[in-house]
């Protein structure tokens, strides 16, 4: 006879979180795949001499590629990480983390509410700059605005593992989780130093007093934990973020698919920024698609692709291999 242990009710609790927010993300998916589809189905087949309205061919994929892409690379690690994020504060221990890192950031002088910001900012570097309305020192508020965006957010971490998986942890899944968790280390540490820098040049000035009250700890409530994060953060995040993917999407096509004598207006962009992108250690390619990529920082090596492959429209490549070897054709090295 052989006697089952039972599951604790908490890890009953996480694992039916993951299954709701699998399903968050694949209804997302379906979503959009759905909406692209009818716009292709209510277009107008053509303009009358047989060739198709180029507004009606933007928009027929093109014109929701860049909101399809943010969707796809946020929604993941944001369904992740609020869920946890809310779920210690419900827990409590959020103030905490504030109270542990005060003196750290009290001898830069800062404030150590800004360990709160900081740590909103990995899951997003906005939602982490409108929480410093939470700092009452206008200077402390303004550093903890000023270096929010050291830390990496839900759009830049599927590029880190990205670039860890292809160039440095040649296939170990122990070296690559030891390189990413370095990486966020290195984010920190580079938040207080960057802060003790502008304390001490541009923003001087004394830490303010720091007056935090430790609640007790308490039992989550699941159901709100999962209401709270779903609703009011990643819902909220993606809006936010796919509002300005959109115009941004329009943008890459316009330039993609306008041409001039010696090219698309996009090879045209990067060979001009060819010798800034030189200068930076980058290439032109690259530092247009930084540019590009400001108002969501998820399409950015879509749009680096887009330009090595001279396609007309944001696009992925599912093999690892495959995204190595265009990569390294263009200048990328591990040396």
């Amino acid at each position: 006879m052989v006697a089952h242990r039972p599951r604790s009710p908490c890890r009953c609790r996480i694992e039916d979180a993951a299954s709701v927010f699998r399903a968050i993300a694949a209804q997302a998916v379906d979503f959009q795949r759905k909406a692209v589809v009818q716009i292709a189905a209510h277009r107008p087949s053509h303009n009358g001499n047989g060739t198709k309205p180029p507004i009606f061919s933007a928009a027929n994929g093109k014109l929701v590629s860049g909101d399809g892409l943010v969707v796809a690379v946020m929604l993941p690690p944001m369904g992740i990480f609020f869920p946890l994020f809310t779920l210690l504060e419900d827990v409590g221990y959020l103030p905490r983390i504030a109270f542990n890192l005060d003196k750290p950031f009290h001898r830069c002088k800062a404030c150590g509410k800004q360990a709160l910001t900081m740590c909103m900012g990995f899951g997003c570097n906005a939602a982490g700059v409108v929480g410093c309305r939470i700092i009452d020192s206008p200077r402390e508020r303004l550093l903890a605005i000023l270096t929010n965006s050291l830390v990496p957010c839900n759009g830049r971490f599927p590029l880190l593992i990205t670039l860890v998986t292809l160039f440095f942890a040649g296939g170990s899944s122990l070296l690559q989780a030891a390189i990413m968790t370095a990486a966020v280390a290195a984010a920190v540490g580079a938040t207080l130093g960057v802060t003790a820098l502008l304390s001490a040049t541009v923003l001087r000035g004394q830490s303010s007093a720091f007056a935090l009250e430790l609640p007790s700890y308490r039992v989550p409530q699941v159901g709100k934990v999962l209401v709270r994060s779903a609703l009011d953060r990643t819902l909220f995040v993606l809006g936010r973020a796919a509002a300005v993917a959109a115009p941004a999407g329009m943008v890459l096509w316009i330039l993609a698919n306008c041409r001039t004598g010696s090219g698309t207006l996009l090879s045209c962009l990067a060979r001009a920024l060819e010798p800034m992108g030189t200068f930076l250690g980058l290439d032109g390619v690259l530092l247009l698609a930084f540019l590009l990529g400001l108002p969501a920082n998820e399409i950015v090596l879509p749009i680096a692709l887009m330009a090595y492959l001279s396609q007309s429209s944001l696009q992925g490549l599912a093999d690892p291999a495959a995204l190595k070897a265009v990569l390294l054709a263009n200048g990328w090295c591990t040396r």
